[in-house]
């Protein structure tokens, strides 16, 4: 029987040892970006096929969703992880809960991806943008006058505060 969420009952994808509990992506997420102590937490992440623990770990406030297999399943040890009825046969229902809650879990992954489409963050490339130069004038109306949103500009800012260098 796979393993379910605790909080959600969804399918669980890693186990935090420091909560003793078996997580789903997006329980983790919200649990672990609580604050900065929980965050630290090293997760373990569940085998995808019979989810047992993996040797993959990590921390932080949310894990990308990756896909882990443990070393039985790689070398090919299946009788760890079949599903068989009484009568002899594959569980087949249990297969098809797990693609209902897989697709489930799809449209959740969707819906995270387009949010975190809106937070990316873009490093500044070095040769867009030139950094201010710092000159040691002691007079505000020349630094204000020079320099305005980055390019050379006429026009004068609302507001001018001096630039000071601390020796």
């Amino acid at each position: 029987m796979m393993r379910k969420c605790e909080l959600c009952s969804s399918i669980a994808r890693m186990f935090c040892e420091s909560d003793q509990a078996s997580l789903c992506w997006s329980c983790d997420a919200k649990v672990h970006s609580a604050n900065f102590l929980v965050a630290k937490h090293s997760r373990t992440l569940l085998c995808q096929t019979c989810q047992s623990l993996t040797p993959w770990t990590g921390s932080g406030p949310k894990l990308g969703h990756t896909l882990s297999v443990c070393e039985s399943c790689v070398h090919g040890d299946s009788s760890h992880n079949n599903h068989i009825d009484d009568d002899g046969d594959e569980d087949e229902d249990q297969e098809e809960d797990d693609d209902d809650e897989d697709e489930e879990e799809d449209a959740d992954d969707e819906q995270e991806e387009e949010d975190d489409g809106e937070n990316q963050v873009v490093p500044l490339s070095s040769s867009s943008l030139a950094p201010p130069q710092v000159t040691s004038s002691s007079s505000s109306e020349e630094t204000s006058g020079r320099l305005y949103n980055g390019a050379q500009s006429s026009r004068q800012p609302r507001f001018s505060i001096p630039w000071r260098r601390n020796h």
